[in-house]
């Protein structure tokens, strides 16, 4: 069988993590690496053992690679997604899929108008647990959604010495906690409940209104500190913390706290979803447990089984109850479905995976919240 041939731009956190997923699919091979520099992208190559590497533009040349992985800092996505569709590249997007909507609308008629296979990165909905939620509610099993609750809290910017390109609004745009983690929040809220958000109201918070930016390269998550000559004094336009109260198209009602510096909360996003006939509780740092309540009745814990859930949601689990899969796993179960239809050549009419549409969606809700914040006021999506 001839593998699908794939090249990856960019190597932070993000681009190592698809690596290590797209290597656990039989049909993909990845084959090159993309980086600012010839020099660096040799040395990256090198480190993670992929046989070739690039800048941008000669990536792009490679005839044989179908499929390019968009893993860059976020504003560099949509250039870099634009140019791979007119290159005739089926696209994988890191998210936020563009810095603005005009940028994410222009995105998505591209990938229409080519039919090229297009996906953004929402892993987080491929936790199996994830997917019997959203098959539980499309079966009647939760009943009508009465509210939502859900929260992301992460404790990496817990220090004013922590520092990432993510807190550089030319970067990563004008919002940070929610367009970083909030987007994920949002996303799957969305996908389990069936629901659209319809207004926001928000209210945001800089903890760190100054960061100390090291003048010596640190990884993110590696918790290395340095001396406090190599540090420059930041300012911090963008929140640490947000809270966002939501209004859903069945009447109801809805609210997410989101937060990167909830000391001790790794990277912990939490729902809790309540219907008219149940109630769904879970955690990604328990990705494996997910608690139903009961108003008349014992309150359960389903354990991720492949032969307990539904069958749709069977076909996102890899191994028999009692073996946990985690993050990591989020990504392959999300890729193995982007190329079964890169493998039939075109993008499917009802795609499983997330979509640069369902990409502009998000960025939609993100500038909606931000806007909501900026007014201190309801704003309609």
């Amino acid at each position: 069988m001839a593998k699908i041939k794939v090249g990856v731009v960019g190597t932070g956190f993000i681009g190592p993590a698809h690596i290590e997923a797209l290597r656990r699919l039989p049909n993909v091979e990845v084959v090159a690496l993309c980086e600012v520099t010839a020099e660096l992208a040799a040395d990256k190559a090198k480190a993670l053992g992929i046989e070739r590497s690039y800048t941008f533009d000669e990536l792009l040349k490679q005839d044989d690679i179908q499929c390019i992985h968009i893993c860059t800092p976020n504003f560099l996505h949509y250039s870099q997604s634009k140019a791979a569709l007119e290159a005739g590249k089926h696209v994988v997007c890191e998210k936020p899929l563009a810095k603005d909507l005009a940028e994410a609308k222009e995105l998505v008629e591209l990938a229409a108008k080519t039919g090229l296979v297009n996906a953004v990165h929402f892993n987080l909905r491929y936790y199996p647990l994830a997917r019997q939620m959203k098959v539980m509610r499309e079966k009647g099993e939760l009943g009508e959604v009465y509210s939502v609750i859900g929260s992301y809290l992460q404790d990496w910017l817990f220090y004013a010495t922590d520092y990432n390109w993510r807190l550089e609004p030319d970067k990563s745009g004008d919002s940070r906690a929610i367009a970083d983690i909030g987007s994920h929040l949002m996303d799957i809220l969305e996908y389990i409940t069936g629901l659209k958000t319809v207004a926001v109201m928000a209210d945001f918070n800089t903890i760190h209104k100054t960061r100390k930016k090291p003048l010596k390269e640190v990884e993110t998550y590696s918790g290395k500190m340095l001396q406090p000559e190599d540090y420059d004094d930041v300012p911090i336009t963008t929140e640490d913390h947000a809270n966002v109260l939501l209004r859903f198209d069945n009447g109801n009602r809805g609210v997410i706290t989101v937060s990167q510096v909830s000391a001790g909360r790794k990277n912990r996003m939490a729902l809790e979803i309540s219907g008219s006939k149940k109630t769904f509780s879970f955690n990604s740092e328990s990705p494996n447990e997910l608690w139903i309540g009961n108003r008349d009745g014992y309150n359960e814990t389903l354990l991720r089984d492949p032969s307990l859930v539904h069958p749709e949601a069977s076909s996102v689990i890899s191994f028999p109850g009692g073996h946990n899969e985690g993050f990591p796993d989020t990504s392959k179960q999300m890729f193995k479905e982007v190329y079964a239809a890169i493998e039939a050549g075109k993008q499917p009419d009802n795609p499983t995976f997330p979509t640069f549409a369902e990409g502009y969606r998000e960025l939609l809700i993100c500038e909606r919240i931000l806007e909501s914040a900026r007014g201190e006021k309801w704003v309609a999506i």
